[in-house]
């Protein structure tokens, strides 16, 4: 490859966000001489998005840093179409009332990563329902409709997949293409928008974007896709046996979120401090020397960066505080998740592995009986063996609470009110 000449494509590919580029040299030299108006666009399917944004999120941040403009796409319109990438089956209808609290929930968290305002590389937030709401369906067909080939729109993975899996997709679905690939032409009309980011998942969305924008309106647009986001076990990033990680504070503490990124895969540590920390690329390459048990070092650097990142420094000095208290220390720290049980059911005796389930350290009574019959459960630091043991307000510590532990990362304070 060609050396690069822009700020922004080098950081891109150095740290390891590129995967696909619509036209990898016209975008370096537009990008080295012109400020470059981008564009990623998040769905408000639930009031947070979690750690499979952050890549994203990361690339508007870093565009921005090397002088360039961000637009973050809420889709208070293609909400209600549902994309159905990646999908076995179509996403429930919202209401208008839950697509306008998910934005706002979503809303804060780009507060964090982003620099908003009136100036040429402050951020934007803009919702496509703002247009897609006035279109005119036959209108809209004959102008725009005509430059698509079912053909075509048949052979992209999105639909190709639920097709081969016999899967219904319904004609609703069918039109998110079109309705993404308009986004970025509203987009570029208004804003002067020439660049869509996002996941390789959605490289044909993008591509048919830039394609309308040549089409219909004669313009040079740029798509460019990050790789598909695993672990070096092949799970899914951002995902774990508890459930999605949030990256808002009301789904998900500062301290389990540090904790996610403690326990990253070995293999993965480096790839993550390239990702999700603004470290310097010099910083990462003397941790890339460590090895064995030394790793741990660089896992809690990359866990403080990521929550510093997302939460704010002092949450994130809080958060490591917590985690050194509670496993080199072995206090209890205030800081633990904490969940409340009414003192009447632990007078009447709550069954060992409903509690693990009521801490959500299990998603079921079957999973926190694995549990406790795998050996990885605790209660005030004592092992639990009978996944039907009662337990009473007699467990509840000198601190008021009861802890319980699955395995030696993860602990919950139960609270009797």
């Amino acid at each position: 490859m060609t050396e690069l000449k822009s700020d922004f494509l080098r950081v891109m590919h150095d740290r390891g966000y590129v995967h696909q580029c619509t036209d990898l040299e016209g975008l370096d030299a537009y990008a080295s001489d012109n400020t470059v108006v981008c564009y990623v666009g998040y769905d408000c399917t639930a009031d947070s998005l979690h750690v499979g944004s952050l890549v994203s999120i990361m690339m508007l941040r870093w565009l921005q840093k090397t002088g360039h403009k961000p637009i973050v796409l809420m889709g208070g319109g293609t909400t209600r179409v549902g994309d159905p990438t990646g999908r076995d089956d179509a996403r429930p209808v919202l209401t208008d009332e839950i697509i306008e609290a998910n934005m706002a929930g979503i809303k804060k968290v780009f507060q964090q990563f982003l620099s908003f305002g009136d100036g040429p590389t402050d951020a934007v937030m803009v919702n496509n329902a703002d247009w897609l709401d006035k279109l005119n369906y036959i209108e809209f067909l004959r102008d725009f409709g005509r430059h698509f080939s079912v053909n075509r729109m048949l052979s992209f993975d999105s639909v190709k997949l639920r097709l081969d899996r016999e899967q219904s997709l319904s004609f609703l679905e069918f039109n998110y293409m079109i309705l993404q690939a308009y986004d970025f032409v509203e987009l570029n009309r208004n804003y002067g928008c020439t660049l869509q980011m996002g996941g390789s998942d959605q490289w044909g969305n993008i591509v048919n974007g830039v394609e309308l924008g040549r089409r219909v309106d004669d313009k040079s647009l740029f798509g460019l896709t990050t790789p598909l986001m695993t672990t070096a076990s092949g799970a899914k990033m951002g995902k774990t046996a508890a459930g999605a990680v949030w990256l808002n504070e009301e789904r998900l503490s500062s301290y389990d979120y540090y904790q996610f990124w403690r326990n990253t895969e070995d293999a993965d540590v480096i790839k993550f401090m390239r990702l999700f920390t603004e470290m310097s690329l010099d910083q990462i390459a003397e941790y890339e020397k460590l090895e064995g048990s030394q790793i741990n070092e660089a896992k809690k650097v990359l866990a403080f960066e990521a929550v510093k990142l997302c939460r704010g420094e002092e949450a994130a000095l809080a958060a490591a505080e917590t985690a050194r208290k509670t496993f080199e220390e072995g206090v209890l720290a205030d800081d633990l998740p904490t969940v409340e049980v009414a003192k009447a059911d632990l007078d009447a005796g709550i069954p060992a592995f409903d509690l693990f389930r009521r801490a959500e350290l299990a998603k079921s009574g079957g999973e926190a009986r694995r549990l406790i019959k795998g050996g990885g459960a605790k209660i005030n630091d004592e092992k639990v063996s009978d996944e039907n043991a009662t337990i009473t307000a007699d467990a509840v510590n000198a601190d008021g609470v009861i802890k319980v532990s699955a395995g030696k990362k993860r602990h919950v304070l139960i609270k009797p009110v």
